[in-house]
């Protein structure tokens, strides 16, 4: 259990001291507001973030703050650490909020396998599936309330969306702006007319959408334009107004206060918006999240920032920092499509080499690993690992597979993929093909092992766990080529498939809720135990894991293919000092003869061999 859990008072305690930046801090944070927003008012704000952290700190009990100042951030991630994402309504039960019928569901069946879970947005929210919020302090009463989002911590660490970059059109404070209330009209990107964007600067800036960068609004004092990179309904926040940034500050301490462990910071890539340049990954915009940074070392040290930026791996990686100053986790992006690509074409040289090129980032940072997700598998970070053709290729193969392309606009007239709509288990798996169950299922399963055994903290998508098929149906009825990953299950429906072993859900939850739960018991795992890749065949991937401190190793070799292979390691290249090793999956020993080890593979074959 999070120790953290029920230490935030309701209401604050404003008969302790006050609460002090350290003199370090102070100066750190002073910095930054300085960079982003200059000299001239710098001491009024920074007098009102003190404010706003010292009303966050008053609603710490004793407890919490004696926690908070022995947290470890080396041992922030552990190998304990596997997470489980879903929507709050994706499983639904008669006469029952959804939030309350997934806590009684996650207890039941998936809380002995993972210890986090990532509600996606569970907010009011007028498009997007929660992503277009409406207010960012209330839980969508056709959810539940902030009581059932508490209660989901006795069992699970709790990781929230910080939805920074836009809002709903239909929000308060854009409503505000369309009254041309004063306090509102600098919180977004405006406009008169478009000539005041020169095509050249238009082309220059990077968009994952092909709608019109401006949206068109009336309000008290004429039409407006404002900047929505998403959609007409999600109107971008204006960071460069430091009252933007001081509520946004306020809203995720406010969110943790109410139970956040981890704070998902969507589409930041685009946080911070200038004309003449890209608009994305800006310096302005690592300077803010270095700043959230700060305060939260500052006053919620437990709490960590997850980058969510679909984009080339090169500059994913640079919301890392210098490893100790910007986000904790970062989502590997190019892990999916490479996966992906590795499977379609039974070849994972392209695979193992980037994997074995993943540097370690640092002792309080770590890659998130993941397969699929509510959106579906961005194909941006694969953009100088996988030609164009290569990505055109795989998107062709999803069509065939029953799912849907995302378009981005380029900028000159063009557009390419940006995303893939599909559940990875018809990306994996042609649902009309001749194959047998038992093959699909087992393709399956090692497509899903490799995320599990790299470097980092591991998370699977709620359909991802349940082997879900495309749902076509919702596209249709929906609009939307992203529904087809995010059907509702009936909660009794659920729990007869998860009873019936002979179902595909039972078959594939079941294993893979046996390998996490074999996964956290392994110190090798840990999220930066050392990782070493063999390069020892396109049909193989193959990866060693090493304890931190000890000799203890684990041999992941995974067939990624539909035909036996076979293999040999010297005990010598792989580092070993016993004359066998344990596959932890089966129990089987498999033992060295003459300093070398013999692996025959099944097709989709997964070993994890232990040893020293």
């Amino acid at each position: 259990m999070n120790p953290a859990a029920y230490f935030h008072r309701l209401e604050p305690d404003y008969n302790r001291p006050v609460y002090e930046l350290p003199a370090k801090l102070l100066k750190r944070i002073r910095r930054r507001m300085a960079f982003l927003y200059g000299n001239e008012n710098l001491d009024g704000l920074m007098t009102e973030l003190e404010r706003v952290l010292q009303v966050y700190y008053a609603h710490k009990s004793e407890v919490m703050i004696s926690w908070d100042s022995n947290f470890d951030p080396v041992n922030r991630f552990t190998e304990k650490d596997v997470i489980l994402i879903t929507y709050g309504d994706l499983i639904r039960g008669a006469h029952q909020k959804p939030l309350k019928t997934l806590a009684e569901f996650c207890q039941t069946y998936f809380k002995k396998a993972f210890n986090t879970l990532h509600i996606l947005p569970f907010f009011p929210y007028s498009s997007d599936r929660g992503f277009a919020v409406m207010d960012f302090e209330e839980v969508d009463p056709q959810l539940g309330t902030w009581e059932d989002i508490l209660a989901l911590k006795k069992d699970f660490k709790l990781m929230f969306d910080g939805v920074l970059n836009h809002v709903s059109s239909k929000s308060r404070w854009f409503q505000e702006f369309l009254n041309q209330n004063p306090a509102y009209i600098d919180f977004f990107t405006v406009f008169s007319t478009r000539t005041e964007i020169s095509p050249d600067h238009l082309k220059l800036i990077t968009r994952p959408r092909t709608s019109d960068l401006l949206s068109e609004f009336q309000t008290l004092r004429g039409t407006r334009l404002v900047w929505s990179t998403f959609s007409h309904d999600q109107i971008d926040l204006n960071y460069k107004n430091p009252q933007v940034m001081l509520k946004m500050i306020d809203i995720l301490l406010f969110y943790v206060r109410r139970g956040a462990d981890m704070i998902r910071l969507d589409a930041v890539t685009y946080l911070w918006e200038e004309l003449g340049t890209t608009s994305a990954h800006l310096s302005q915009t690592h300077e803010s999240i270095r700043l959230l940074r700060d305060i939260l070392d500052a006053v919620a040290p437990h709490v960590a920032l997850i980058t969510e930026t679909n984009v080339p791996h090169r500059e994913n990686i640079k919301y890392f920092g210098n490893g100790f100053d910007e986000a904790q986790m970062v989502y590997n992006f190019a892990l999916p499509p490479l996966v992906l690509h590795a499977f379609q074409n039974e070849n994972c040289r392209v695979l193992s080499r980037w994997a074995a090129d993943l540097k370690y980032v640092s002792p309080q940072a770590t890659f998130f690993n993941f397969l699929d997700s509510h959106d579906g598998i961005g194909v941006m970070a694969v953009q100088g690992i996988l030609s164009p053709a290569e990505i055109d290729r795989m998107a062709l193969k999803v069509l065939e597979h029953g799912g849907y392309i995302s378009y981005k606009a380029n900028g000159d007239g063009t557009d390419s993929p940006y995303e893939l709509n599909i559940t990875w288990y018809s990306a994996i798996n042609r649902e009309d093909g001749p194959e047998s169950l038992d093959l699909k299922i087992r393709r399956y399963l090692a497509s899903r092992a490799i995320a599990l055994v790299l470097q980092g903290v591991p998370g699977i998508y709620l359909h991802g766990l349940l082997g879900s098929h495309n749902d076509a149906d919702a596209v249709l009825e929906e609009g939307s080529t992203r529904s087809i990953n995010r059907r509702t299950i009936s909660k009794k429906e659920l729990r007869a498939a998860l009873s019936d072993n002979k179902s595909n859900i039972s078959r594939i939850t079941s294993a893979l809720l046996d390998l996490i739960k074999l996964r956290t018991g392994e110190h090798a795992f840990h999220p930066n135990a050392l990782q070493q890749v063999f390069m020892v065949s396109d049909a193989l991937f193959v990866i060693q894991r090493t304890a931190i401190g000890e000799e203890e190793k684990i041999l992941c070799v995974i067939n990624i293919t539909g035909i036996p292979q076979v293999v040999r390691f010297a005990k010598d290249a792989i580092g070993r000092k016993s004359n066998a090793l344990t596959d932890i999956i089966t129990g089987k020993l498999y033992k060295f003869r003459d300093g070398n080890l013999t692996l025959k593979c099944r097709p989709y074959h997964i070993l994890w061999l232990k040893g020293k």
